[in-house]
């Protein structure tokens, strides 16, 4: 029963998300309308977009911890130059930060692929750098909504087909990286580096370079959040979104996306930041303090990391196994 379980992971994820619906619902039944639904997935885009760059990461045995600094340091960068320069126009704005982000997913993927240093102590490293960055630029100032200007607040709250289009650049973004791990040989490949680095090198797959392709372009995904985020919430300083990284990384475990790199799907880690987000929407509309909602969220993280561990350890056996029948096989041939 339970390796069915495991099998079917983001069928019984997405089950479960139905049935907390439907749970809270029953309690508070304007929690189901339509209109609180599609403003929940809304709160929840930013985390869908960077879970799939944190996703690719972790596809190839890596994790990118810098990913909320990178956000609030592309995002502080570019409410200065609209508090400076509103002339410039917000296209302008999104592709220097989401070029920002790249720049600094780069900085990381470097370190991890020429100097072999673990991207967990890079990471660390150059999330204090970016936020050192950020109170340097601001000297911990603040930049407000009165001090941005109404076409770079309002982009994400146009709506488009009755969803506002930060919600439109989630389903986007979930598209395009789907698209590029299941069609393109670089997608591929990311998987084929994190699972067995060894079967990589012997196909011309070079492990280090997929570590640093999957860095490049969580930096770039959390570049684009950067303004995203700022435009959102109308407000922009040292410590915007500080412990987001924990976040990410626990909407990837949720939805089956293994540390030990070369496991996950893109709808799991959907279904992951789902499950966070209306947990995060949830609780407080049924009266759960906040403590009580860290002591939930943590003991979902931990429930999905056995569960991730014992599909893991499954499938080494499994491997194991068939390699020693074909060995005995091949043992008594004449």
């Amino acid at each position: 029963m339970m390796q069915k379980l495991l099998r079917h992971r983001e069928a019984l994820l997405g089950l479960v998300i139905v049935l907390m619906l439907l749970v809270i619902g029953s309690r508070v039944p304007s929690f189901l309308r339509p209109a609180n639904l599609l403003e929940m997935f809304n709160d929840t885009a930013i985390l869908i977009i960077l879970a799939l760059g944190q996703m690719m990461v972790l596809l190839t045995k890596g994790i990118d911890l810098s990913m909320a600094a990178n956000l609030a340091l592309t995002g502080m960068i570019v409410a200065l130059l609209n508090f400076h320069y509103p002339a410039i126009p917000v296209w302008a704005l999104l592709l220097l930060a989401t070029g920002l982000g790249l720049m600094m997913g780069l900085i990381n993927g470097l370190l991890v692929w020429k100097l072999g240093i673990p991207a967990i102590v890079v990471t660390l490293g150059t999330m204090s750098i970016y936020r050192g960055i950020i109170f340097l630029l601001s000297d911990g100032g603040w930049i407000n909504a009165h001090q941005m200007s109404p076409d770079f607040l309002g982009l994400p709250r146009t709506p488009v087909l009755g969803l506002p289009l930060l919600g439109w650049c989630a389903i986007a973004t979930l598209i395009l990286v789907s698209y590029f791990l299941r069609y393109s040989r670089t997608g591929r490949a990311l998987y084929t580096a994190g699972g067995n680095a060894t079967a990589a090198y012997y196909t011309g797959i070079n492990a280090g370079k997929m570590q640093f392709v999957s860095f490049c372009l969580s930096g770039a995904l959390a570049g684009f959040c950067g303004y995203l985020w700022i435009s959102r919430f109308a407000v922009a300083y040292v410590d915007v979104a500080n412990g987001f990284e924990l976040q990410v990384v626990a909407a990837c475990v949720i939805g089956g996306i293994s540390t030990m790199g070369g496991i996950g799907r893109v709808m799991g880690c959907l279904f992951g930041a789902l499950f966070l987000g209306v947990i995060n929407n949830a609780l407080p509309v049924i009266g759960v303090s906040p403590f009580w909602q860290m002591a939930i969220s943590g003991l979902v993280i931990v429930i999905a990391v056995l569960l991730n561990e014992r599909s893991n350890k499954r499938k080494g056996r499994l491997i194991l196994r068939d390699v020693a029948l074909s060995r005995q096989k091949e043992a008594v041939k004449p």
